[in-house]
């Protein structure tokens, strides 16, 4: 007996394979939810806490696949965002305030429309130190001295530029202007070729610490008449005695809170996901940067300058935060 043997092309086997692939398959394929998160330096604190929380997103969103980028920070963070090049990000109040305006002098060509908040966080001190060398004790001291102000047009640049203006001066009244990140900083003012850095971070940052364990240190006051003068987002803030080496007081300066920032186009359910397992996992936050010890869940939507994404709205609903 001839058994009939069907002769198939390799064409035909493969269209064949195509058409019974989606009933054989144990269940249709989910598309991978890429999470961009959008940092600073990586000496800052945006960074440390940045990997924590992709640790955190990549173990719990399902599908997720998750990266950290290091960038200038504010600035730069909220471009990107609105450009689709991110998923979230870190940036200063004062910064997400002036992209929602669209103010150019900052660099922002336009009203950056598409952001949308999650969280505020924690405050950024604004940290001036110089060093013992540099005689430096006050901020008029500043004046003919070489200072490094952050990156351009970071959170911090801009910062320092407003510090400034309310203490009657500018740019054109120091030595020497420097535009770089934290840890630059640190590396000429060991090299003596800088005679004090302005850091925008949370408290015990690892530049100021690092510089700190290798040279004597001044750490600047702000005082309150030039915090009342600047108004908000900024606020007064005390930097506690013993937070750097060497530093045997508390000193005066000035704060403003930094913002988890998302955008358009993320989905509700994945926004909702971002913002609920930051305050699902603050200890493993902490354990990546004692700056996040000051992130609260009853302070998360106070001063946001921007609408909250639907996605967060409904988790702070949910928690008793929003009505």
């Amino acid at each position: 007996m001839q058994i009939f043997k069907p002769k198939f092309g390799r064409a035909a086997v493969a269209a064949l394979a195509l058409v019974l692939a989606p009933a054989l398959a144990p269940g249709s394929a989910k598309a991978t939810e890429f999470i961009n998160i959008l940092t600073g330096g990586t000496s800052g604190v945006y960074y440390p806490l940045g990997v924590a929380i992709s640790k955190v997103y990549a173990d719990n969103i399902p599908d997720s696949k998750v990266q950290v980028q290091s960038t200038k920070a504010s600035v730069e963070n909220l471009n990107l965002l609105e450009q689709g090049r991110g998923e979230l990000a870190f940036s200063l109040g004062d910064s997400v305030k002036l992209a929602w305006e669209g103010d150019t002098e900052v660099g922002f060509k336009s009203k950056l429309g598409k952001l949308r908040g999650i969280a505020a966080i924690y405050p950024n001190y604004i940290q001036i130190v110089a060093s013992k060398d540099s005689g430096i004790k006050t901020l008029q001291d500043l004046k003919g001295k070489r200072v490094s102000v952050g990156a351009p047009k970071s959170g911090t640049e801009l910062n320092a530029r407003a510090i400034l203006a309310a203490a009657g001066m500018s740019y054109d009244d120091l030595g020497k202007v420097e535009y770089l990140p934290f840890g630059e900083s640190v590396e000429l003012m060991k090299n003596r070729q800088l005679d004090a850095t302005l850091q925008s971070a949370g408290l015990g940052v690892a530049s100021i610490r690092d510089l700190a364990s290798s040279l004597p240190i001044t750490v600047v006051s702000v005082p309150a008449a030039v915090v009342d003068k600047l108004g908000p987002p900024y606020v007064s803030a005390n930097i506690p005695a013993g937070t750097y080496d060497g530093q045997s007081e508390g000193v005066d300066t000035v704060a403003v809170v930094n913002f988890l920032v998302t955008r358009e186009g993320v989905s509700d359910d994945v926004a909702y996901q971002m913002t609920k397992l930051i305050f699902d996992n603050l200890p493993t936050l902490e354990s990546a940067h004692k700056a996040a010890s000051q992130i609260k869940l009853e302070d998360a939507t106070k001063g946001m300058p921007i609408p909250l994404h639907p996605g967060a709205e409904r988790y702070y609903k949910e928690k008793g935060i929003l009505k």
